[in-house]
């Protein structure tokens, strides 16, 4: 079985000349579940955007056995659900359906099999009933289920996310947390809120000033305060 994320000796340099990723190495196994933290600027969001080719660096990025190459590019961006940190980034329709359906459209899939797509989609995200409402009259967690319902209609096999929870209010943070609880995928989010993390990733990826420092059982880390503090990660953690 194909490991479904392979990250080996990723380098990313900005145009600026700035290094943002070291000789990043990582393997996500089907079904798994991780967080991926750090400071701000550390390089999360940076390695995110390259496990659906946005942003290619040197090194071998493969997703289900496909490196990312050119030539694989569609195929891989159709195992890889990629929601962005603000659902702005991701919404853009007259209406929650085409915003839903707009993915589904694009793989050409008949009008019959798209209404079922958007229809399961929002379901699983609790939005059901929202077909009609435009996107940008939503409050900010509804904004983040739907944009999570647009990944989830291209039936990917894993589910990438950056902050989830930022931005929102307990209430909202609470739906979400709990709706990811239920989602059967294979996830790598990428998250500043570590009571999240050690509610719902058995594992935790920290990354700082673009190197792992830090890859094992999200327990373990979270009881190690000078880990912590030491990655700008301090907090009260739940047990």
């Amino acid at each position: 079985m194909h490991h479904t994320i392979e990250v080996l000796n990723l380098r990313f340099t900005y145009p600026d000349g700035r290094i943002a990723l070291h000789k990043i190495d990582f393997v996500i196994a089907p079904g798994e579940k991780a967080a991926l933290v750090g400071p701000n600027g550390a390089g999360k969001s940076t390695l995110i955007l390259h496990l659906n080719g946005i942003l290619m660096g040197e090194g071998e990025v493969k997703v289900c056995g496909l490196s990312l190459a050119k030539e694989n590019l569609g195929q891989a961006r159709a195992s890889v659900g990629l929601v962005f940190q603000d659902p702005d980034d991701q919404l853009f329709s007259m209406s929650v359906f085409d915003d839903v359906a707009f993915g589904p459209m694009y793989m050409g899939l008949s009008m019959d099999e798209v209404r079922l797509r958007v229809e399961k989609a929002l379901e699983a995200v609790g939005m059901e009933g929202f077909e009609g409402r435009v996107s940008h009259h939503l409050s900010g967690g509804e904004k983040k289920r739907i944009a999570i319902a647009t990944v989830l209609a291209m039936e990917p096999e894993i589910l990438v996310l950056d902050e989830p929870t930022a931005g929102l209010d307990p209430r909202s943070r609470r739906r979400l947390i709990n709706l990811l609880k239920e989602l059967p995928m294979t996830m790598l989010v990428s998250t500043h809120d570590i009571p999240m993390v050690a509610e719902l990733f058995p594992r935790m990826i920290t990354i700082d000033e673009g190197r792992i420092v830090g890859d094992g059982p999200t327990k373990e880390y979270l009881q190690d305060q000078a880990f912590l503090v030491g990655h700008g990660l301090e907090t009260a953690v739940p047990w």
